[in-house]
């Protein structure tokens, strides 16, 4: 192909390489010149154009790109006709979307002017979705060059996903719920539906090897496709119950663990042609996690090989990992499922008061009662655990307004540097076994029990909820819950912010619970301490 300026009289047949504006419409960008083009173009007193003039064994763009498509797409693939050299190749059906990689990077370095590109491998596809796109950048590609890419042959296809019964076992253990089971048959459930699978049955079982190869046989009998078995414990090992129960069962394990996190806990294994997954704790939060890479494979009638697990490292850790459920239980992990949560309550009352004027608004009353103890009575009624209370300035006032209540008291003397730093003394002082603190502000007088005890509800770990925010229509207030994975990025916080900044970079682990009003009020100023009915202790 040749292509730069070339005078409009000799220009018949080549391709116009810019738009021009003319007097009765443009000449566009990619246009043959033909004999009535020339003429407009020599009336408008144009003298020269850049275009590009095709030789023997050029290719036109658009001849190329449909040739190529067809070459690179398969089964359950739409090929849409050409037009400036790119054709767009569609999903026909759901599943997943197979690309031979190899192939693709060997076809995309034959020649810069030949590009083909594809969603992820294994992306899970709707009918109509676009799963590729095949691009010829400049006006023509030599027949020499295109013919080695088509050459390479089908590199893409969309695996449909089969509609299967799957058998369902979950073991049982005393720290194991009954709602967490549920829970986790209900994600399944919902797993499955998307590619047109459903649990035929399920079988709950104590956490014994012998007891899961006992369901497993029974569900292998009943005729299912596909054998699932959610342990009350994660595998650990090789001889642990889940992969001890597939082999007790007649099975083999093809693969323990993957390089996948959150999922790294997962077995795959076989019971003659049946393949039995053990799934990964990860697996019964609504989160993308590693199960569902092998999950939706299994569903698409796709083999997975050791290798293909092994193969999953690059880009296996994902970005939800923030909100994972730990590995293992135990006083060490920050995971709850199965058992009630720690949750301790902090109520920050060192600040100096200075909208207010001079008094001290955490001793001034609503209704005879004092500020700082309306909210910490509130925590008190609650299922927090232990209840502390972190003063500062005028902390003299403050304990005698809390006089007699069962609280533990800290004290800031660096009160003055902000929020932050009660908030550091207040996790500094809570114990190593907590799994939770909510942070409460001491002059929120309508705070109530009703209100800690929602957010204590929100709060699930196991389904990735680590940081609870109150709302009142869509805007977020106080109380918020924190998760303790937080606890040491919430110390190095600084100033007056406390932890929106957090909030803000960790969305994926936030938990909105709409409360109403009280939620988003604080007495700042006198104006609002009136507002409540309120008073300012006498002077």
């Amino acid at each position: 192909m040749k292509f730069g300026s070339v005078p409009v009289a000799a220009a018949g047949g080549a391709i116009l390489a810019h738009s021009l504006r003319l007097p009765g419409g443009a000449i566009r960008k990619g246009a043959v010149l033909g004999p009535a083009d020339i003429a407009r173009l020599q009336a408008a007193g144009v003298g020269e154009v850049i275009a590009a003039q095709l030789e023997p064994d050029d290719i036109h763009e658009d001849a190329a790109a449909a040739r190529l498509a067809r070459a690179v797409a398969s089964g359950q693939i739409r090929i849409e006709a050409p037009f400036t050299g790119r054709s767009n190749l569609y999903a026909e059906a759901r599943g997943l979307l197979v690309v031979d990689r190899a192939r693709i990077d060997r076809l995309n370095r034959i020649d810069p002017a030949i590009t083909v590109a594809t969603l992820n491998e294994y992306a899970v596809v709707e009918p109509g979705r676009m799963v590729a796109t095949v691009k010829i950048i400049p006006f023509a590609v030599k027949e020499r060059a295109l013919a080695a890419a088509a050459a390479l042959g089908e590199a893409i296809r969309v695996a449909p996903f089969r509609a299967m019964k799957v058998g369902l076992v979950a073991t049982e253990l005393a720290t194991l719920k009954p709602s967490v089971m549920d829970k986790t048959r209900r994600l399944l459930e919902e797993r499955l539906a998307r590619a047109g699978s459903h649990v035929s049955a399920e079988r709950r079982v104590f956490h014994d090897a012998t007891a899961v190869a006992g369901a497993l046989e029974d569900l292998r009998g009943a005729g299912n496709d596909l054998l699932i078995v959610f342990g009350a414990s994660a595998m650990v090992d090789g001889k642990d119950v889940v992969p001890a129960g597939i082999e007790a069962a007649g099975g083999v394990i093809r693969h323990l663990g993957m390089p996948v996190d959150p999922g790294n806990l997962l077995v795959l294994g076989a019971i003659g042609e049946t393949p039995v997954v053990g799934a990964p704790g990860c697996a019964r939060s609504p989160k993308e996690n590693g199960f569902d890479w092998i999950l939706n494979r299994l569903l698409a009638d796709i083999p997975v090989t050791p290798d293909d697990i092994t193969a999953l490292g690059v880009g296996g850790l994902l970005m939800e990992i923030v909100s994972r459920p730990q590995p293992r239980e135990g006083p060490d992990a920050a995971d709850t499922e199965g058992r009630t949560p720690r949750i301790a309550a902090l109520i920050l009352a060192a600040g100096e008061s200075r909208r207010m004027g001079g008094p001290n608004k955490l001793v001034a009353t609503v209704a005879g009662v004092p500020l700082v103890r309306i909210v910490a009575e509130a925590a008190a009624k609650s299922r927090a655990v232990s209840v502390t209370v972190i003063t500062g300035s005028r902390a003299v006032e403050v304990e005698r307004a809390l006089a007699g209540l069962d609280l533990k008291r800290v004290h800031n003397p660096s009160y003055a540097g902000g929020l932050s730093t009660s908030l550091r003394a207040g996790l500094a002082s809570l114990p190593s076994d907590i799994d939770g603190a909510i942070v409460l502000l001491g002059d929120m007088p309508g705070v109530t029990d009703g209100i800690v005890e929602r957010l204590i509800d929100a709060f699930r770990p196991e389904e990735g909820a680590l940081i609870v925010v109150p709302t009142v229509a869509g805007k977020r207030g106080n109380p918020v819950l924190w998760s303790a994975r937080f606890f040491d990025e919430l110390k190095s916080v600084e100033g007056d912010t406390g932890g929106r900044q957090l909030i803000a970079a960790n969305a994926d682990a936030v938990v909105e619970v709409e409360l109403g009003a009280a939620v988003g009020f604080d007495v700042d100023t006198p104006a609002d301490l009136e507002a409540v009915g309120g008073r300012l202790p006498a002077p």
